[in-house]
Protein backbone atom coordinates (compact mmCIF):
# COMPACT_ATOMS: atom_id res chain seq x y z
CA UNK A 1 0.00 0.00 0.00
CA UNK A 2 1.42 3.44 -0.86
CA UNK A 3 2.06 5.45 2.31
CA UNK A 4 4.46 8.07 0.98
CA UNK A 5 4.43 10.51 -1.88
CA UNK A 6 5.45 7.73 -4.27
CA UNK A 7 2.46 6.64 -6.34
CA UNK A 8 1.98 3.09 -7.50
CA UNK A 9 -0.77 0.79 -8.58
CA UNK A 10 -3.17 -0.40 -5.89
CA UNK A 11 -5.36 -3.49 -5.98
CA UNK A 12 -8.91 -2.34 -5.30
CA UNK A 13 -11.45 -5.01 -4.38
CA UNK A 14 -15.23 -5.03 -4.51
CA UNK A 15 -17.01 -8.01 -2.89
CA UNK A 16 -20.69 -8.83 -3.36
CA UNK A 17 -22.82 -7.39 -0.56
CA UNK A 18 -24.20 -10.06 1.77
CA UNK A 19 -26.51 -8.11 4.09
CA UNK A 20 -30.17 -9.13 3.88
CA UNK A 21 -31.72 -7.87 0.63
CA UNK A 22 -28.75 -5.59 -0.10
CA UNK A 23 -28.55 -5.23 -3.87
CA UNK A 24 -26.25 -2.22 -4.16
CA UNK A 25 -22.61 -2.57 -5.14
CA UNK A 26 -19.55 -0.67 -3.96
CA UNK A 27 -18.19 -0.11 -7.47
CA UNK A 28 -20.33 0.31 -10.58
CA UNK A 29 -18.73 -0.53 -13.95
CA UNK A 30 -18.34 3.20 -14.57
CA UNK A 31 -16.36 3.58 -11.35
CA UNK A 32 -14.21 0.59 -12.27
CA UNK A 33 -13.22 2.35 -15.50
CA UNK A 34 -12.10 5.38 -13.49
CA UNK A 35 -9.90 3.32 -11.15
CA UNK A 36 -8.39 1.46 -14.09
CA UNK A 37 -7.74 4.77 -15.88
CA UNK A 38 -5.77 5.83 -12.80
CA UNK A 39 -3.57 2.77 -13.21
CA UNK A 40 -5.10 0.55 -10.54
CA UNK A 41 -6.10 -3.11 -10.70
CA UNK A 42 -9.75 -3.74 -9.79
CA UNK A 43 -10.90 -7.12 -8.46
CA UNK A 44 -14.65 -7.79 -8.40
CA UNK A 45 -16.45 -10.82 -6.97
CA UNK A 46 -18.60 -12.63 -9.52
CA UNK A 47 -22.20 -11.38 -9.65
CA UNK A 48 -21.40 -8.43 -7.36
CA UNK A 49 -23.31 -6.12 -9.71
CA UNK A 50 -26.27 -8.40 -10.40
CA UNK A 51 -28.59 -6.27 -8.28
CA UNK A 52 -28.06 -3.26 -10.54
CA UNK A 53 -28.20 -5.27 -13.77
CA UNK A 54 -24.43 -5.26 -14.35
CA UNK A 55 -23.12 -8.73 -15.22
CA UNK A 56 -19.55 -10.00 -15.05
CA UNK A 57 -18.93 -9.32 -18.75
CA UNK A 58 -19.84 -5.66 -18.21
CA UNK A 59 -17.27 -5.45 -15.43
CA UNK A 60 -14.65 -7.20 -17.54
CA UNK A 61 -15.29 -4.72 -20.34
CA UNK A 62 -14.69 -1.92 -17.82
CA UNK A 63 -11.32 -3.44 -16.96
CA UNK A 64 -12.07 -5.46 -13.82
CA UNK A 65 -10.74 -8.91 -12.99
CA UNK A 66 -13.58 -11.22 -11.90
CA UNK A 67 -12.90 -13.68 -9.06
CA UNK A 68 -15.05 -16.53 -7.78
CA UNK A 69 -15.38 -15.73 -4.07
CA UNK A 70 -15.29 -12.92 -1.54
CA UNK A 71 -12.26 -14.67 -0.01
CA UNK A 72 -10.39 -14.05 -3.26
CA UNK A 73 -11.30 -10.35 -3.11
CA UNK A 74 -10.21 -9.88 0.50
CA UNK A 75 -6.98 -11.84 0.08
CA UNK A 76 -5.83 -10.08 -3.08
CA UNK A 77 -6.86 -6.45 -2.42
CA UNK A 78 -5.06 -3.53 -0.81
CA UNK A 79 -8.32 -1.60 -0.49
CA UNK A 80 -11.86 -2.93 -0.09
CA UNK A 81 -14.75 -0.78 -1.39
CA UNK A 82 -18.19 -1.76 -0.11
CA UNK A 83 -21.61 -0.30 0.58
CA UNK A 84 -22.73 -1.65 3.94
CA UNK A 85 -20.75 -2.33 7.10
CA UNK A 86 -18.79 -5.60 6.99
CA UNK A 87 -20.60 -8.60 8.40
CA UNK A 88 -18.79 -11.00 10.82
CA UNK A 89 -17.58 -13.27 8.02
CA UNK A 90 -16.17 -10.20 6.25
CA UNK A 91 -14.41 -8.42 9.10
CA UNK A 92 -12.70 -11.74 9.90
CA UNK A 93 -11.04 -11.54 6.46
CA UNK A 94 -9.71 -8.01 6.83
CA UNK A 95 -6.05 -7.58 7.72
CA UNK A 96 -3.46 -5.17 9.01
CA UNK A 97 -2.44 -2.59 6.41
CA UNK A 98 -5.62 -2.94 4.35
CA UNK A 99 -7.96 0.01 3.71
CA UNK A 100 -11.71 -0.44 4.13
CA UNK A 101 -13.89 2.22 2.49
CA UNK A 102 -17.63 1.84 3.20
CA UNK A 103 -20.50 2.78 5.50
CA UNK A 104 -19.72 1.66 9.06
CA UNK A 105 -22.17 3.19 11.61
CA UNK A 106 -20.01 1.99 14.50
CA UNK A 107 -21.51 3.86 17.48
CA UNK A 108 -24.41 1.41 18.03
CA UNK A 109 -22.39 -1.64 16.92
CA UNK A 110 -19.78 -2.78 19.49
CA UNK A 111 -19.24 -6.18 17.88
CA UNK A 112 -18.32 -4.76 14.48
CA UNK A 113 -16.09 -2.17 16.14
CA UNK A 114 -14.24 -4.88 18.06
CA UNK A 115 -13.88 -6.93 14.88
CA UNK A 116 -12.39 -4.02 12.95
CA UNK A 117 -10.04 -3.14 15.82
CA UNK A 118 -8.77 -6.70 16.00
CA UNK A 119 -8.27 -6.89 12.23
CA UNK A 120 -5.75 -4.03 12.13
CA UNK A 121 -7.56 -2.50 9.15
CA UNK A 122 -7.69 1.22 8.30
CA UNK A 123 -11.43 1.91 8.15
CA UNK A 124 -12.90 5.02 6.51
CA UNK A 125 -16.62 5.53 7.08
CA UNK A 126 -18.60 7.18 4.30
CA UNK A 127 -20.95 8.70 6.87
CA UNK A 128 -18.30 10.82 8.62
CA UNK A 129 -16.34 12.17 5.63
CA UNK A 130 -16.95 15.93 5.52
CA UNK A 131 -16.87 18.75 2.97
CA UNK A 132 -15.99 22.45 2.94
CA UNK A 133 -19.52 23.44 3.99
CA UNK A 134 -19.56 21.15 7.01
CA UNK A 135 -21.80 18.67 5.22
CA UNK A 136 -21.52 14.90 4.87
CA UNK A 137 -21.21 14.45 1.11
CA UNK A 138 -20.97 10.65 1.07
CA UNK A 139 -23.97 10.24 3.36
CA UNK A 140 -26.11 12.83 1.58
CA UNK A 141 -27.12 10.81 -1.51
CA UNK A 142 -28.32 7.87 0.57
CA UNK A 143 -30.08 10.27 2.93
CA UNK A 144 -31.89 11.69 -0.09
CA UNK A 145 -32.95 8.19 -1.16
CA UNK A 146 -33.90 7.13 2.38
CA UNK A 147 -35.93 10.30 2.98
CA UNK A 148 -37.96 9.72 -0.15
CA UNK A 149 -38.32 5.99 0.51
CA UNK A 150 -39.48 6.69 4.07
CA UNK A 151 -42.68 8.20 2.71
CA UNK A 152 -43.27 5.33 0.29
CA UNK A 153 -42.69 2.82 3.09
CA UNK A 154 -44.84 4.79 5.50
CA UNK A 155 -47.69 5.12 3.03
CA UNK A 156 -47.64 1.36 2.38
CA UNK A 157 -47.47 0.56 6.09
CA UNK A 158 -50.50 2.80 6.73
CA UNK A 159 -52.64 0.47 4.62
CA UNK A 160 -55.00 -1.61 6.78
CA UNK A 161 -53.79 -4.92 5.36
CA UNK A 162 -50.28 -4.01 6.55
CA UNK A 163 -51.38 -3.18 10.08
CA UNK A 164 -51.82 0.56 9.63
CA UNK A 165 -54.77 2.87 10.23
CA UNK A 166 -56.10 2.51 6.69
CA UNK A 167 -55.43 6.09 5.60
CA UNK A 168 -54.46 7.35 2.15
CA UNK A 169 -51.55 9.72 2.60
CA UNK A 170 -52.96 12.45 0.38
CA UNK A 171 -56.65 11.94 1.18
CA UNK A 172 -59.29 12.69 -1.46
CA UNK A 173 -61.65 15.65 -2.00
CA UNK A 174 -63.88 15.88 1.06
CA UNK A 175 -61.61 13.70 3.24
CA UNK A 176 -58.63 15.06 5.14
CA UNK A 177 -55.13 13.81 4.19
CA UNK A 178 -52.84 11.98 6.58
CA UNK A 179 -50.80 14.03 9.01
CA UNK A 180 -47.05 13.46 8.74
CA UNK A 181 -44.57 14.55 11.44
CA UNK A 182 -40.88 14.60 10.49
CA UNK A 183 -38.37 14.79 13.34
CA UNK A 184 -35.22 16.43 11.97
CA UNK A 185 -34.86 18.95 9.18
CA UNK A 186 -31.65 17.74 7.57
CA UNK A 187 -31.25 15.99 4.23
CA UNK A 188 -33.52 13.06 5.16
CA UNK A 189 -36.18 15.36 6.59
CA UNK A 190 -36.10 17.69 3.59
CA UNK A 191 -36.57 14.89 1.07
CA UNK A 192 -39.21 13.14 3.16
CA UNK A 193 -41.13 16.43 3.35
CA UNK A 194 -40.89 16.93 -0.41
CA UNK A 195 -42.35 13.50 -1.07
CA UNK A 196 -45.07 13.76 1.56
CA UNK A 197 -46.12 17.27 0.53
CA UNK A 198 -46.06 16.22 -3.12
CA UNK A 199 -48.56 13.46 -2.31
CA UNK A 200 -50.83 15.96 -0.60
CA UNK A 201 -50.18 15.07 3.06
CA UNK A 202 -50.35 17.57 5.93
CA UNK A 203 -46.66 17.83 6.85
CA UNK A 204 -44.80 19.24 9.86
CA UNK A 205 -41.02 19.32 10.37
CA UNK A 206 -39.44 19.67 13.80
CA UNK A 207 -35.86 20.87 14.26
CA UNK A 208 -33.81 22.73 16.88
CA UNK A 209 -32.05 25.04 14.43
CA UNK A 210 -34.03 28.21 13.83
CA UNK A 211 -31.92 29.14 10.76
CA UNK A 212 -32.69 25.71 9.28
CA UNK A 213 -36.41 26.12 10.03
CA UNK A 214 -36.34 29.48 8.23
CA UNK A 215 -34.61 27.85 5.28
CA UNK A 216 -37.19 25.05 5.15
CA UNK A 217 -40.02 27.57 5.33
CA UNK A 218 -38.53 29.39 2.34
CA UNK A 219 -38.04 26.15 0.41
CA UNK A 220 -41.63 25.02 0.86
CA UNK A 221 -43.28 28.41 0.69
CA UNK A 222 -45.66 27.66 3.55
CA UNK A 223 -46.78 24.24 2.19
CA UNK A 224 -45.06 22.54 5.13
CA UNK A 225 -45.38 23.55 8.81
CA UNK A 226 -42.15 24.13 10.72
CA UNK A 227 -41.86 23.85 14.51
CA UNK A 228 -39.02 24.39 16.93
CA UNK A 229 -38.50 21.05 18.63
CA UNK A 230 -39.32 21.04 22.34
CA UNK A 231 -40.79 18.22 24.40
CA UNK A 232 -44.23 19.85 24.16
CA UNK A 233 -43.99 20.37 20.40
CA UNK A 234 -42.71 16.84 19.85
CA UNK A 235 -45.59 15.36 21.83
CA UNK A 236 -48.15 17.51 20.01
CA UNK A 237 -46.92 16.42 16.61
CA UNK A 238 -46.37 12.75 17.43
CA UNK A 239 -49.74 12.33 19.15
CA UNK A 240 -51.64 13.87 16.22
CA UNK A 241 -49.65 12.19 13.45
CA UNK A 242 -50.63 9.25 11.29
CA UNK A 243 -47.03 8.84 10.13
CA UNK A 244 -43.88 9.86 12.03
CA UNK A 245 -40.48 9.94 10.30
CA UNK A 246 -37.35 9.77 12.49
CA UNK A 247 -34.70 11.76 10.63
CA UNK A 248 -32.29 12.74 13.40
CA UNK A 249 -28.52 12.64 12.89
CA UNK A 250 -25.55 13.41 15.12
CA UNK A 251 -22.55 12.62 12.88
CA UNK A 252 -20.78 9.46 14.03
CA UNK A 253 -22.70 9.25 17.30
CA UNK A 254 -25.64 7.14 18.40
CA UNK A 255 -28.99 8.79 17.65
CA UNK A 256 -30.81 10.29 20.67
CA UNK A 257 -33.98 8.50 21.79
CA UNK A 258 -36.50 11.29 21.29
CA UNK A 259 -39.75 9.31 21.28
CA UNK A 260 -40.21 7.09 24.33
CA UNK A 261 -42.26 3.92 24.72
CA UNK A 262 -44.61 5.87 26.99
CA UNK A 263 -45.26 8.40 24.21
CA UNK A 264 -46.49 5.60 21.95
CA UNK A 265 -49.53 5.18 24.20
CA UNK A 266 -50.62 8.71 23.26
CA UNK A 267 -50.43 8.03 19.52
CA UNK A 268 -53.29 6.94 17.26
CA UNK A 269 -53.64 3.17 17.06
CA UNK A 270 -52.37 1.96 13.71
CA UNK A 271 -50.13 4.99 13.24
CA UNK A 272 -46.75 4.28 11.63
CA UNK A 273 -43.23 5.29 12.56
CA UNK A 274 -40.35 5.02 10.10
CA UNK A 275 -36.98 5.26 11.84
CA UNK A 276 -34.45 6.35 9.22
CA UNK A 277 -31.92 6.86 12.05
CA UNK A 278 -31.85 3.12 12.76
CA UNK A 279 -28.32 2.77 11.30
CA UNK A 280 -27.17 4.89 14.25
CA UNK A 281 -29.32 3.02 16.75
CA UNK A 282 -32.64 4.74 16.06
CA UNK A 283 -34.36 7.78 17.56
CA UNK A 284 -37.38 5.90 18.96
CA UNK A 285 -36.91 4.02 22.22
CA UNK A 286 -38.79 1.03 20.82
CA UNK A 287 -36.82 0.78 17.56
CA UNK A 288 -34.75 -2.22 16.58
CA UNK A 289 -33.30 -2.94 13.16
CA UNK A 290 -35.42 -4.88 10.67
CA UNK A 291 -34.83 -6.15 7.14
CA UNK A 292 -36.52 -5.80 3.78
CA UNK A 293 -37.77 -9.39 4.12
CA UNK A 294 -39.45 -8.62 7.48
CA UNK A 295 -39.64 -4.82 7.64
CA UNK A 296 -42.23 -4.03 10.32
CA UNK A 297 -43.34 -4.96 13.81
CA UNK A 298 -45.87 -3.53 16.27
CA UNK A 299 -45.39 -2.01 19.72
CA UNK A 300 -48.30 -0.51 21.69
CA UNK A 301 -50.45 -0.67 18.57
CA UNK A 302 -47.93 1.40 16.56
CA UNK A 303 -46.40 -0.02 13.38
CA UNK A 304 -42.59 0.31 13.33
CA UNK A 305 -40.64 0.28 10.05
CA UNK A 306 -36.92 0.15 10.91
CA UNK A 307 -35.11 -1.29 7.89
CA UNK A 308 -31.39 -0.60 8.32
CA UNK A 309 -30.52 -0.47 4.61
CA UNK A 310 -33.52 1.26 3.09
CA UNK A 311 -31.74 2.45 -0.12
CA UNK A 312 -30.95 -1.19 -0.90
CA UNK A 313 -34.55 -1.51 -2.08
CA UNK A 314 -33.81 0.71 -5.08
CA UNK A 315 -30.25 -0.36 -5.93
CA UNK A 316 -30.04 1.00 -9.46
CA UNK A 317 -30.80 4.52 -8.27
CA UNK A 318 -28.90 4.32 -5.01
CA UNK A 319 -25.75 2.50 -6.20
CA UNK A 320 -25.15 5.05 -8.95
CA UNK A 321 -25.91 7.97 -6.62
CA UNK A 322 -23.52 6.54 -4.02
CA UNK A 323 -20.71 5.94 -6.54
CA UNK A 324 -21.08 9.49 -7.85
CA UNK A 325 -20.32 10.70 -4.32
CA UNK A 326 -17.66 8.20 -3.21
CA UNK A 327 -15.55 8.03 -6.38
CA UNK A 328 -13.47 11.17 -5.79
CA UNK A 329 -12.22 10.17 -2.33
CA UNK A 330 -11.88 6.53 -3.37
CA UNK A 331 -9.50 7.55 -6.15
CA UNK A 332 -7.53 9.69 -3.69
CA UNK A 333 -7.12 6.68 -1.39
CA UNK A 334 -6.11 4.41 -4.27
CA UNK A 335 -3.68 6.96 -5.71
CA UNK A 336 -1.97 8.01 -2.47
CA UNK A 337 -2.89 5.59 0.30
CA UNK A 338 -2.55 6.84 3.88
CA UNK A 339 -0.95 10.06 2.64
CA UNK A 340 -4.33 11.05 1.18
CA UNK A 341 -5.89 10.76 4.64
CA UNK A 342 -3.03 12.60 6.33
CA UNK A 343 -3.22 15.56 3.94
CA UNK A 344 -7.00 15.91 3.53
CA UNK A 345 -8.94 16.93 6.64
CA UNK A 346 -12.20 15.74 5.12
CA UNK A 347 -10.86 12.21 4.62
CA UNK A 348 -9.35 12.36 8.12
CA UNK A 349 -12.85 13.03 9.44
CA UNK A 350 -13.86 9.79 7.78
CA UNK A 351 -11.14 7.75 9.49
CA UNK A 352 -12.88 5.76 12.26
CA UNK A 353 -10.35 3.01 13.03
CA UNK A 354 -6.65 2.71 12.22
CA UNK A 355 -4.58 -0.34 13.14
CA UNK A 356 -6.41 -1.17 16.35
CA UNK A 357 -7.20 2.37 17.49
CA UNK A 358 -10.50 4.26 17.38
CA UNK A 359 -9.95 7.62 15.68
CA UNK A 360 -13.51 8.99 15.75
CA UNK A 361 -14.37 10.72 19.03
CA UNK A 362 -18.16 10.11 19.01
CA UNK A 363 -17.62 6.40 18.32
CA UNK A 364 -15.04 6.16 21.10
CA UNK A 365 -17.34 7.94 23.53
CA UNK A 366 -20.35 5.79 22.63
CA UNK A 367 -18.46 2.51 23.06
CA UNK A 368 -16.02 3.33 25.86
CA UNK A 369 -12.75 3.39 23.90
CA UNK A 370 -9.90 5.86 24.11
CA UNK A 371 -10.07 8.28 21.19
CA UNK A 372 -6.92 8.90 19.16
CA UNK A 373 -6.46 11.88 16.86
CA UNK A 374 -6.02 10.69 13.26
CA UNK A 375 -2.94 12.88 12.89
CA UNK A 376 -1.31 11.11 15.84
CA UNK A 377 -1.72 7.55 14.57
CA UNK A 378 -1.13 7.80 10.81
CA UNK A 379 2.67 8.04 10.98
CA UNK A 380 2.96 8.93 7.31
CA UNK A 381 6.47 9.68 6.11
Amino acid sequence: MPTTGEERSMRVGCPKEIKNHEYRVGLTPGSVREYVAHGHEVIVETKAGAGIGADDDTYRAAGAKIVATAKDVFEKSDMIVKVKEPQPSEWAQLRDGQILYTYLHLAPDPEQTKGLINSGVTAIAYETVTDERGGLPLLAPMSEVAGRLAIQAGATSLQKANGGRGILLGGVPGVLPAKVAIIGGGVVGLHAARMAAGLGADVSILDRSIPRLRQLDDIFGGRVHTRFSTIDALEDEVFSADLVIGAVLIPGAAAPKLVTREMLTGMKKGAVIVDVAIDQGGCFETSHATTHSDPTYEVEGIVHYCVANMPGAVPVTSAHALNNATLYYGLQLADRGLKAIAEDRHLRAGLNIHRGRVTNAPVAEALGYDAYAPEAVLNVA
